[in-house]
């Protein structure tokens, strides 16, 4: 099996845990076998398993050699669980609860995505925490399972802004 194959089935199984009962599931996940292997993230537990749909958001930018290319700005997404919205997620990058509490990150580590299409797996350090709640032990936040996301290429306008639709699986870790 594929190692985005093995990502994509390890975390559903963790959502599907964390809808059923998200305290006592909370306790007892682990990160994705997959995800381990490629972000050397063995001894970590998994605290929360949060869906997130948005985009990301492209600038176009005049670069080196005088053209306009497409470069990532921010992201913009809505993080669900069980059929409900939790929390977002937007550029720091900072994902923020419902309940107040608020995460930043800082990227440690990044893998392909599945596809030229889909945005690039990421280990984030978690390096910033407001309130407390769920995430108060999170040390670290993992994006898997990407579904597009990546805009390439050269652009019309300087200063064009464009959303390309993503979606990703955040899986946050002690």
């Amino acid at each position: 099996m594929s190692v985005c194959k093995s990502i994509i089935l390890l975390t559903l199984t963790a959502v599907a845990l964390t809808v059923a009962s998200p305290q006592a599931a909370a306790a007892q996940q682990t990160a994705p076998a997959s995800a381990m292997a490629v972000f050397d993230v063995a001894d970590r537990a998994a605290i929360l398993v949060a869906h997130g749909v948005g985009a990301q958001i492209y600038e176009c930018k005049v670069g080196e050699t005088a053209a306009t290319n497409w470069v990532f700005r921010e992201p913009v997404a809505t993080l669900n669980l069980g059929g409900g919205t939790i929390g977002h997620h937007y550029v720091g990058p900072t994902w923020e609860l419902t309940d107040g509490e608020v995460v930043k990150g800082k990227q440690s580590a990044a893998a392909p995505g599945a596809t030229p299409g889909d945005a690039a797996l990421l280990k984030l350090d978690i390096v910033e925490h407001r309130g407390s709640g769920i995430l108060e032990d999170a040390k670290l936040v993992l994006r898997l399972n990407t579904r597009g996301g990546v805009l390439k290429g050269a652009c019309p306008t300087a200063g064009e802004l464009r959303a390309e639709p993503y979606s990703a699986d955040y899986v946050f870790l002690r």
